[in-house]
């Protein structure tokens, strides 16, 4: 039996968009039928991240993410993660979310989606007051404690190639304890990391100056422009509404200066 042309047409329609809703449904629809939101944070180091006395997540990135989840109205999953481990459970689908002190380059959005910048960092460096370090050149030779798949590990090869890199996966505790016991010369990391840790020791200081520009990001998993859309719609909020200034200072101190960012709604 043969269909009127208008009945197949009717139908071809009515499977076109049954299926752009459901391809438009998206990691939003996902995450409210879930019920919770799946975050990843990095806990290594304060103030952007790491766990309280009662080993509880804290920090300036999870203030963000918890302000995230509840925009989306979702309880939030917190995943400690850092370096390589913030791209490759995002792709795998173990997260939804990383709000993780993760620099936007454009070689990681080419596996991943960013939002425009929460926050703004630069790569600086920690040294020994007595390890004799008072310039970049002075670092050959040392022993610099470096994140495994950082921004940090990057430059420092090609800017000082004769360094030693001593690797850890999480700068706090590990590095910073590499610091303490002054079993390393110096450290490269994010400067609202280094700048944090230089007011709470007397045997460490910062060189002037920061070795990169770094917009700090929220990433998604590829795939989903409309999520990446309301994330720069949060991140605009964020901004607007004095949220990020306060959890800036609440963070570095009434007396720190947050870096400029632009909204784009």
């Amino acid at each position: 039996m043969r269909l009127p042309i208008v009945k197949l047409a009717a139908l071809a329609l009515t499977a076109a968009l049954a299926f752009t809703g459901a391809a438009q449904a998206g990691k939003i629809d996902e995450i409210r039928e879930r019920g919770t939101v799946r975050i990843g944070v990095s806990l290594g180091g304060e103030p952007i991240g790491f766990r309280d006395d009662k080993n509880n997540p804290v920090g300036y990135d999870v203030d963000v993410a918890t302000m995230l989840a509840a925009k989306l109205g979702v309880p939030v999953e917190f995943t400690d993660v850092s370096g390589d481990a913030r791209v490759s459970m995002l792709v795998s689908g173990q997260l939804d979310i990383v709000v993780a002190n993760t620099s936007a380059t454009l070689e990681r959005a080419k596996t991943v989606s960013f939002s425009i910048p929460y926050n703004r960092a630069g790569l600086r460096i920690i040294v020994q007051k007595d390890a004799g370090i008072a310039k970049l050149e002075d670092l050959a030779g040392k022993k610099v404690v470096v994140g495994r798949g950082t921004t940090g590990e990057s430059f420092l090869k090609k800017a000082v190639p004769t360094a030693e890199l001593v690797y850890t996966d999480n700068f706090s505790p590990d590095g910073v304890l590499l610091l303490q016991q002054k079993r390393v010369d110096a450290a490269i990391e994010d400067s609202s990391l280094l700048d944090y840790l230089a007011t709470k020791s007397d045997s460490l200081v910062t060189l002037p100056g920061l070795y990169s520009n770094d917009p700090i990001g929220i990433a998604v998993a590829k795939g989903d422009p409309e999520f990446v859309r309301w994330l720069d719609m949060f991140v605009s909020d964020y901004i607007q509404s004095g949220a990020y200034d306060a959890n800036y200072k609440k963070w570095w101190g009434e007396k720190s200066n947050p870096p400029a960012l632009t909204p784009l709604w």
